[in-house]
């Protein structure tokens, strides 16, 4: 697992592991500072000391073998592992042509020095310059925000409003500069693949072209190197569209944050101040704790955390709460204060405070506090509706009326889907041609509609259904198997994904990949290939549910699958998949004794729903319950990046949003191990061994999606948060759960614990 995506919403919580992950990007870029001013010490050497070298090439080559680059998500494409290995490979050049001394430097300063020292001095100094600025403000806001709650509620209004006012400017500039400075963080991490790598491709470059004696390895080398400037490119490419997007959301989250703030049906979190009673006559003190409520266990987890001091992390107290009220300030003289009653401290009440009025009612809302009045605090939001595209008759034929007219009179024009029309008449011509009157308008014949706006129409009309054309259900399906494994499983796997689409989706699909598949055809002509017409469809027909900065890092995989489709749209849409499991093959086994009769309620860990503790991925299965998921295709066209790098710019990319080149597990059966214990997991067999000796040899443990799963032995249960069930019993929206060994399902309307080995997945 790489470096965690920073999101933005988590601006506004700066919880405990936001403030983590952000430390850990902090310490990539300084690890990236430290391996720049190296390599770019190591390279004044071999211009100062030609006659060590040997020694100094060494040092260097040793130097690049060494690092690695770290990435945001859980999976690279093949261009960034292309990335990621160039430093072994740029290494291993090197002791070659140490070997046979036969390689000299020169131009190495302007090739190679002054572009990694600009990197660094204008890209990590600006971050480091950001970071500065946000532990300032961190440091204004906590400060200003604990002023202003000890503050006596029995001020003037105006005071009040006054100091109200001052917190909220304070926190407003806070998380302006949170925002910036973690859009800052992802960027330069993404930045640095290609800025800190195509400086030494050049380097290599000068090197074989001024020296004859490297003229065969310089040959060997042509190759490597044109297929590293392609991954350079579509890397870059990638980032400049992967920022439009994450500006885009950024901008979303700014004017509407609470739209993005990350609550759930199941839990809320955010800071609370926790009055703690002292002794007389030493009073009471409020403690900062980051807190997180379980609303259908009615548990309230905290968890102290001082951003002041480094930091700090303490220890995590947990209470079930009984029922909640508003304190008023004729009792306290504070505001914003909740009195929680506890059940499992009889006669104890727990006063906290929460850190404004919006925060204030949220928590009141989560707990399902009683305000003395009777007021109700819910909240509703609402958003704008787009054009009522639908993926019926009338846009079935508006698809074939548009790409008969694009193949009769565009085919060849340059930038086909990728010069976008004007927004207007793009507008005005999709509600036309969604309109049942006039179904019989033939574009292929109409002068009123340009080429340009014909596209940026069809491609408007698929981005506005209610559903992308691929689905959300199958989304993560696709995402995952262009993670990883062969060409051949990859083809396989879409094959198979496509022919789960609703039919109506599947036919409309089929007609879009046939048309763009004669357009890359014309590619020598209109300049999209295969590769560029991903790019352009990627996001058209693939989106995730949420806009989170995870999901656009994500986004990177979606032209590997278009571009699967187009070049075996005949295979894919013509023939029905030899193979397809559902499901993986259940290994035997007997049923095992419960042992965890013996264990008390209170030796194990209280299992409870937590967001931040689960690793949700999408699980796609294909043969003998073996992982289905794929590598990044092969580039998908032989274009130079001399040459067709142009329809490919960052210009033309960030015309249109949903344009953008996105930059972005196998399910568990039954084990024959009964007791529930920490690490256990459901491995399905591999494909080359037999189910029976799945036991012998088990998989690692691998997360757990939503999905139904079936009891194969009777359970009872001990405690109130256990299932008791039958053989054959369903359980729905099951989870992995925080205590290991279990799971966290629904059965007949009741949600509780399940014995991870007495079910399997469905």
């Amino acid at each position: 697992m790489g470096l965690h995506p920073l999101e933005f919403s988590e601006c506004y919580l700066d919880s405990p592991s936001f403030r983590e992950k952000i430390k850990s990007h902090e310490a990539e870029l300084d690890k990236t500072n430290r391996f720049i001013k190296e390599l770019y010490k190591d390279g004044k050497n071999l211009i100062n000391a030609t006659k060590q070298l040997g020694m100094a090439q060494r040092k260097f080559a040793q130097n690049l073998g060494e690092f690695q680059f770290e990435y945001i998500g859980d999976a690279k494409t093949d261009d960034e592992k292309c990335i990621d290995e160039s430093l072994q490979e740029f290494s291993s050049f090197l002791k070659n042509l140490e070997d046979q001394r036969e390689l000299m430097m020169r131009n190495i300063t302007e090739t190679l020095m002054k572009p990694l020292e600009k990197f660094r001095k204008y890209h990590l100094g600006v971050v480091r310059a950001e970071r500065k600025r946000y532990e300032k403000e961190t440091e204004k806001y906590y400060s200003s925000l604990e002023k202003l709650l000890n503050m006596s509620a029995k001020k003037k209004e105006p005071q009040l409003q006054e100091a109200d006012l001052q917190v909220e400017n304070v926190r407003l500039h806070f998380q302006e500069e949170s925002l910036e400075y973690v859009c800052k963080l992802q960027e330069i991490q993404e930045r640095k693949k290609f800025e800190c790598v195509e400086p030494m491709l050049a380097f290599f470059q000068t090197v074989f072209t001024f020296y004859h004696q490297g003229f065969e390895l310089a040959k060997d080398f042509d190759h490597y190197k044109r297929a590293l400037q392609i991954n350079i490119q579509n890397t870059r490419s990638r980032f400049e569209g992967t920022r439009s997007e994450v500006y885009e959301l950024m901008k979303r989250i700014r004017e509407a944050p609470q739209d993005y703030r990350q609550t759930s049906a199941i839990s809320f979190e955010g800071y609370l101040y926790v009055q703690e009673k002292r002794p007389p006559p030493f009073g009471s003190s409020w403690v900062k704790r980051y807190s997180t409520f379980v609303k259908e266990q009615k548990i309230l987890h905290m968890v102290t955390f001082d951003h002041r001091s480094g930091g700090k992390i303490g220890e995590t107290e947990s209470v079930t709460l009984k029922s909640c009220l508003r304190k008023t300030t004729d009792v306290l003289d504070r505001r914003f204060c909740l009195e929680l009653d506890i059940t499992d401290r009889p006669g104890t009440v727990l006063t906290v405070q929460a850190l404004s009025e919006d925060d204030h009612k949220f928590w009141m809302e989560a707990m399902g506090g009683k305000e003395p009045f009777g007021h109700y605090l819910g909240r509703t939001y609402s958003k704008e509706r787009g054009i009522d595209a639908q993926l019926d008759e009338v846009g079935l034929s508006f698809m074939k009326n548009s790409i008969s007219a694009i193949e009769t009179r565009g085919i060849n024009d340059q930038g086909l889907y990728r010069v976008v029309g004007v927004s207007s008449k793009v507008q005005k011509l999709l509600s036309l041609m969604i309109d049942e009157t006039n179904i019989d308008m033939d574009l292929s014949t109409s002068e009123d509609w340009d080429v340009k706006t014909i596209t940026s129409t069809l491609k408007l009309y698929l981005r506005s259904l209610p559903e992308p054309l691929m689905t959300y259900g199958l989304y993560k399906e696709f995402i995952s198997l262009a993670k990883g494994g062969s060409p051949e499983s990859r083809i396989q796997a879409v094959h198979c994904l496509v022919h789960k689409l609703p039919e109506r989706n599947r036919q409309v699909l089929g007609l879009l990949m046939k048309h763009l598949a004669k357009v890359a055809a014309h590619s020598k002509q209109n300049l999209m290939t295969v590769a560029n017409l991903g790019v352009v469809f990627g996001p058209t027909l693939m989106r995730p549910q949420e806009d989170t900065v995870a999901a656009i890092m994500d986004l990177k995989f979606q032209n590997i699958v278009v571009e699967i489709l187009i070049e075996h749209d005949e295979k894919i849409f013509t023939d029905a998949p030899e193979s397809c499991p559902l499901s993986p093959a259940a290994p035997e086994f007997s049923a095992p004794t419960r042992q965890s009769k013996k264990l008390s309620r209170q030796s194990r860990p209280l299992a409870v729903y937590n967001p931040q503790a689960l690793d949700i991925q999408t699980v796609s299965v294909v043969g003998d319950g073996a992982t289905l998921a794929t590598d990044e295709t092969s580039m998908g066209s032989n274009e130079s990046v001399s040459s067709q790098s142009s329809s490919a710019s960052a210009s033309e990319i960030s015309r249109e949003k949903n344009d953008h080149i996105p930059l972005s597990s196998s399910l568990s059966s039954g084990s024959n191990s009964r007791e529930p214990i920490a690490g256990s997991s459901l491995s399905a067999a591999p494909e080359s061994q037999p189910a029976s000796t799945t036991a012998e040899k088990e998989k690692p443990e691998e997360s757990v999606t939503s999905r139904k799963a079936k009891a194969v032995f009777p359970c009872e249960a001990e405690h109130d948060s256990e299932l008791s069930f039958q053989v054959g019993a369903i359980f729905n929206a099951v989870f992995k759960s925080r205590e290991p060994g279990w799971l966290e399902g629904e059965l007949e309307g009741k949600r509780g614990l399940i014995p991870e080995n007495y079910v399997e997945f469905m």
